[in-house]
């Protein structure tokens, strides 16, 4: 029974109680807000004076100029992040499983760890000043024979950029789970196959990665579940108007329209809209994990 269980375990339903109290506050109560989506807000009237007009807004960003353009670019820049951010981090877990020397391994974890723990402006600015025209990235293509250009300007290069850097600054933090999962693979599968005759590459197909599939898929779901969102932070310090066409994304658009417009109901109707396909995709990617694997949230 759930009192008997609430009694025998209080002492970790206690614990649970931080966790449960701050989603609460600061995540649930707060989505009576989106309510503002279907209304003409204003601050003078407030949330609940403010005109009912439906699915107006909807509408209207649907009809928008903007629509197919900012949906296009969330979703190339989070299918370049998936397809290339996201096995970064495993084939380093795996490649640092590999190493013997200590002090090596240690050392590559180091600084592939410290760029994420760098904030998103000062990241930003080294981004611009690498790829400014006097750049260092500039200066390795001039080196090459290539001529120096404002890279940031270039509307066909921002992806690239963008995609790339999010691999340097995160691809050694994302590697620490799928350490931590291969340090918990059984050392007798390792001693059976070298047995058997499997070299260290063999031993990688058929042990480790059998070892961390679990854990690469429940973090690939999770992945899926965001696949409409990108940092509006990062994107607004290095975009600029002459690279809109490829840059500008729905958490761009929304704090263009939202904070800069003064649009609120409109702003966040996008943003109801853009959690709704985050929420479908996440569903629809558990249902074919628990389908196709044995490994799924739920």
């Amino acid at each position: 029974m759930l009192s008997k269980d609430l009694l025998r375990n209080k002492y970790i339903y206690l614990m649970m109680l931080p966790g449960i109290l701050y989603y609460i506050v600061f995540h649930y109560i707060p989505m009576y807000g989106a309510t503002i989506a279907f209304k003409h807000f204003t601050p003078v009237a407030g949330i609940w004076g403010s005109e009912w007009i439906g699915f107006k807004h909807f509408q209207d960003f649907f009809n928008s100029y903007y629509f197919l353009r900012i949906i296009k670019n969330t979703l190339l820049i989070n299918f370049y992040s998936l397809l290339f951010g996201f096995p970064a981090p495993i084939i380093l877990a795996l490649l640092l499983n590999e190493v013997r020397k200590l002090w090596f391994k240690r050392t590559v974890q180091t600084l592939t760890y410290l760029p994420h723990f760098v904030s998103v402006m000062v990241i930003s600015g080294l981004i611009v000043d690498f790829t400014s025209k006097n750049g260092l990235i500039n200066d390795i293509i001039e080196w090459f024979g290539g001529t120096r250009a404002n890279l940031l300007m270039n509307e066909d290069l921002f992806r690239t950029i963008f995609v790339s850097s999010g691999i340097w600054q995160e691809i050694g933090w994302g590697s620490i789970i799928y350490l931590a999962a291969l340090s918990g693979i059984d050392q007798e599968q390792y001693d059976a196959a070298n047995i058997d005759g499997a070299g260290r590459f063999r031993q990688m197909l058929s042990v480790t990665l059998p070892g961390i599939m679990p854990t690469i898929i429940i973090l690939l779901i999770l992945r899926i579940g965001h696949m409409m969102d990108v940092g509006f932070e990062k994107v607004i310090l290095l975009y600029n108007p002459s690279t809109y066409a490829t840059a500008d994304v729905i958490s761009s658009f929304v704090f263009r329209k939202g904070i800069v417009d003064a649009n609120y109901s409109y702003s966040a109707a996008i943003g109801l809209f853009n959690s709704l396909i985050n929420f479908v995709l996440l569903i629809g990617a558990n249902k074919l994990s628990r389908k196709y694997s044995d490994s799924s949230l739920w």
